[in-house]
């Protein structure tokens, strides 16, 4: 599976949860992960949650990181459940830097009541897609939020950790299948 951090600020719009983003931006053909930083302002036009549309509900933050995957398949349980996957080893690696205990609601995260992540999975006509966003900076949020400064988190190093343990638990994943016997 191909990884990249771009070290240039990204606007998330939505528009860039669509097949093959990361081959066309960044040369990344096939399975990947991209992680970027930088705001997020995703117009109603965009949202693939349509409990979001119906809600009218705005998705905004002044900075977030942001984690783009793609997988070539067309199952959307699986994805889901990579997504949530991606979302447990995001949990894990910001409880072991700030130690206090996150919340895990179905697909995203909370420190109390407090919003950290935004996330959704979903099937283009190649491709099964993730874009996980985490609050990096929790100002002007219209919900109760936190974010990664707040925490004190350095955005860049958790990036990298979280793309190295996706990629890693998949390998796993692959080793386990093909290491057990079948049984009758």
């Amino acid at each position: 599976m191909n990884y990249y951090y771009v070290k240039e600020s990204l606007k998330y719009v939505g528009s860039q949860l669509h097949s093959h983003w990361a081959y066309k931006n960044y040369g990344l053909v096939g399975d990947s992960i991209v992680a970027f930083q930088g705001p997020c302002n995703v117009p109603i036009s965009e949202m693939v949650d349509l409990e979001d549309v119906m809600d009218k509900a705005n998705i905004f933050s002044e900075n977030m990181l942001h984690f783009i995957v793609e997988h070539f398949n067309l199952q959307l349980e699986k994805t889901i459940l990579k997504q949530r996957m991606l979302i447990c080893i995001i949990k894990e690696r910001v409880e072991e830097e700030r130690g206090s205990q996150l919340i895990r609601r179905g697909d995203d995260l909370y420190l109390a009541e407090n919003k950290l992540t935004v996330s959704i999975a979903t099937l283009s006509p190649v491709s099964s897609l993730i874009h996980i966003g985490i609050n990096i900076s929790s100002r002007n949020i219209p919900v109760p939020a936190v974010g990664l400064e707040d925490l004190g988190i350095d955005p860049c190093s958790l990036g990298h950790a979280v793309m190295k343990a996706y990629i890693q638990e998949l390998e796993d994943i692959k080793k386990s299948r093909a290491k057990v016997r079948g049984v009758l």
